[in-house]
């Protein structure tokens, strides 16, 4: 049994220069589809062909090469924080929330691979 229950939704998330430019490629080349651009989060989402993982882009100015964290859905970030904190999963900083949009969490798996839970708060779930 886990410690915590994930929904059916993975978002991969990636550090990119330009993300209108980077979801134009991915549309292009790859035939995915842009969800949305959350200009003021600095934060784009495109829908891959696989059904339930979407692609996140995070702008930055020096993103990390080869840089990508597995975001995993979950209903209740702040319960799941806790069960996982108590078993001793180290977290990176506090939760960060976007009001009306999402409630994010990195946490490192015993290798120190940054992964990512994130409650949705739109009410679009």
């Amino acid at each position: 049994m886990s410690l915590v229950k994930l929904n059916e939704m993975i978002t991969i998330a990636m550090s990119v220069t330009d993300r209108h430019k980077s979801a134009d490629w991915y549309q292009k080349i790859l035939g995915f589809e842009v969800m949305y651009h959350a200009d003021e989060a600095g934060w784009s989402e495109i829908k891959t062909n696989t059904q339930n993982v979407t692609i996140g882009l995070g702008e930055h100015t020096k993103p990390a090469p080869g840089n990508c964290v597995p975001v995993f859905g979950i209903a209740d970030l702040d319960n799941a924080r806790g069960k996982m904190e108590d078993a001793g999963v180290r977290f990176d900083g506090p939760t960060d929330v976007v009001e009306g949009m999402v409630k994010t969490a990195t946490f490192y798996d015993p290798d120190n691979n940054a992964l990512m839970l994130a409650e949705d708060l739109s009410g679009a779930a």
